[in-house]
């Protein structure tokens, strides 16, 4: 049956993630972990950097499956990114750790470094903005850009998830939606039912006078037939006689 209009889908579209500004901020904060673990944590002597990593990953692959999963279950999508807000937050907590263990300073309002880095942090979201930094700045400066860019995400993805929310009470999740389909995919058989049973009586009307308006055609034809072949058979019947009579004069 050809889908209209009204048809209801089970499945929803899937998103864009690479569009999703938190999630190209996340994998700004996945890579800018990476390097800062490379240049400023022990690979063996420091536990901290395959958390520091692990939590980074974690935020940016959750969000990832998260909306994979949403086309399916809303449920499910919110679940996973509130498991990637979490990350995060344990992510942050590592780098404000890192900066109270060593004795670096925050950069706090007022300052002009401050100011220059939260602007940078808002209007930029591509790994290619920062990624030529990531062997310039010091650990300070990175603990700082890290700690913002995690609050950048989280607060869009708190927008995100609020946006989820009022979906999920409006439309319902997986299950809503499948009977809501199946519902409306009855409705509409039985509608189209309906409708060719009120049309039935008048293509069998239809059918009847085609019928007999076919009879009294073939009756018409019979009727010329008939007439046609008396007349030929009469005009041979009269050639037949000439040629006899022209004959007999040519003896």
């Amino acid at each position: 049956m050809a889908e209209t209009s009204n048809t209801q889908h089970v499945l929803k579209s899937q998103a864009n993630w690479n569009a999703l500004y938190f999630y190209q901020k996340s994998d700004v904060i996945y890579q800018l972990a990476f390097a800062f673990c490379d240049r400023f944590i022990h690979l063996y002597k420091d536990r901290t950097r395959d958390q520091v990593i692990q939590a980074a990953r974690s935020c940016k692959q959750n969000i990832v499956e998260g909306l994979a999963d949403g086309v399916a279950s809303t449920e499910m999508q919110l679940k996973l990114l509130n498991v990637a807000r979490a990350s995060l937050k344990e992510l942050r907590e590592d780098f404000e750790d890192y900066i109270k263990s060593r004795h670096l300073q925050f950069f706090v309002s007022g300052e002009p470094r401050y100011a220059d880095m939260l602007n940078y942090c808002r209007y930029h979201n591509r790994l290619s903005d920062y990624e030529p930094f990531f062997a310039q700045w010091t650990d300070e400066q990175m603990c700082n850009y890290a700690i913002t860019l995690c609050h950048f995400i989280d607060r869009m993805m708190m927008s995100f998830l609020k946006k989820l929310e009022q979906e999920f009470i409006t439309e319902g999740g997986i299950k809503e939606r499948m009977h809501r389909a199946r519902t409306g995919y009855r409705q509409q058989q039985d509608e189209r039912l309906k409708q060719l049973e009120a049309e039935l009586p008048r293509l069998k009307q239809a059918l009847a006078e085609a019928q007999a308006e076919a009879a009294k055609w073939k009756a018409a034809f019979e009727d010329l037939k008939q007439r046609a072949l008396k007349m030929y058979y009469e005009k041979e019947e009269e050639i037949k006689r000439l040629k006899e009579q022209l004959g007999e004069e040519n003896l």
